[in-house]
Parts: structure tokens; sequence; C-alpha cells
């Protein structure tokens, strides 16, 4: 994983994504999802491209139940993009990374 991604817990949420000053990218996974595998790459090269810019981060949703419930996060991968401390878009299940970076466009 790369050092530009953040270990997001339940502990640290608020800290590190409802106070971020920069849009923050949430990636909700679990280490036995093979999708949220599939995109981890694209999420890494995200976080490396957009550094100033954007803060990403990872949430283990095993580990992590309570901002997962907080969400309504029922499939995974899902990632939720804030903004000021709103989620103002989301994306559910593996995609590609072109993907990722349309909605990014749109907000950051």
């Amino acid at each position: 994983m790369s050092q530009n991604v953040l270990h997001i817990t339940d502990s640290n949420f608020e800290t590190e994504v409802m106070a971020s000053k920069q849009p923050f990218l949430l990636d909700f996974w679990a280490t036995w999802c093979g999708p949220c595998l599939a995109i981890a790459p694209h999420v890494a090269a995200i976080a490396d491209e957009h550094v100033g810019q954007l803060r990403v981060g990872k949430l283990d949703v095993d580990h992590n139940n309570e901002t997962a419930a907080k969400f309504g996060i029922r499939s995974i991968p899902t990632l939720i993009l804030f903004k000021n401390g709103q989620p103002v878009d989301q994306i559910v299940g593996g995609v590609g990374k072109s993907t990722l970076e349309t909605m990014l466009k749109k907000h950051v």
C-alpha cells in the first residue's frame, strides 16, 4: 500500500476524514474481498497522483463496523468521497481507475 493511503479506523475517522481540509476518498474494504484487492492498486495510484489535492484512506469494515454501519455500507468495495466532512459521491463495486478519476473530476 502507498505511504499516501491512510489507515482509517473507527477511532480516527472523525479527526482524519470528517475534519480534513482537503477532499477525502475513503475505501471501505475487507481482506477477504477479491474486488477490494483488485481495486487497491487504483486507490493507491490515485493517492500518489493527487498529493496535496486529495487525501485517501482505507477502512477495514471487519474491524471498524461502527463507521461502516454509520454510512450504510452493505457491499464492498464502497468508495465515498467526502468534502467538508460530508459525503458528496460514492462508487460501489470493483471499478477501473478511470471511473474513480471521473468521480474525482466532478468534485476535486
